[in-house]
């Protein structure tokens, strides 16, 4: 089994920075390759993928809408994925969500579904 449990939500103006932090536990503390990932949804809209780090090959992925502003990155001794969030906008306001997988198919580190883990979510909101 594993656990993960994000902190760092909060709220911020259009053009400041936001850290979100995952903690992961349990099983996946004894594998070497896996992914995590980071997802986010807004009220109304669908569940989007924000960004993946591939742990093991050091390779990550960014959706087109955060590329250059956000960055994933993961510290392995404490076992803590963090996205580092940088001139956020109104549109980045959502419920951010942590997730884990053990591999993910070619091409589809977006799709949720690939996903087995997530953690309870943490909220990030932009004021103009």
């Amino acid at each position: 089994q594993v656990r993960l449990v994000e902190t760092g939500g909060g709220s911020t103006q259009a053009g400041g920075s936001l850290r979100l932090s995952c903690r992961a536990s349990g099983a996946i503390e004894t594998y070497g390759r896996y992914c995590l990932g980071w997802f986010r949804q807004a009220p109304g809209k669908e569940r989007e993928g924000v960004a993946t780090i591939y742990i093991g090959f050091s390779h990550s992925k960014y959706d087109y809408s955060v590329k250059g502003r956000f960055t994933i990155s993961k510290d392995n001794p404490k076992n803590t994925l963090y996205l580092q969030m940088s001139s956020l906008q109104p549109g980045d306001t959502a419920m951010y969500f942590c997730a884990a997988a053990w591999r993910i198919a070619g091409g589809r580190w977006s799709s949720g579904n690939e996903y087995k883990y997530w953690g309870q979510g943490t909220q990030v909101t932009i004021s103009s």
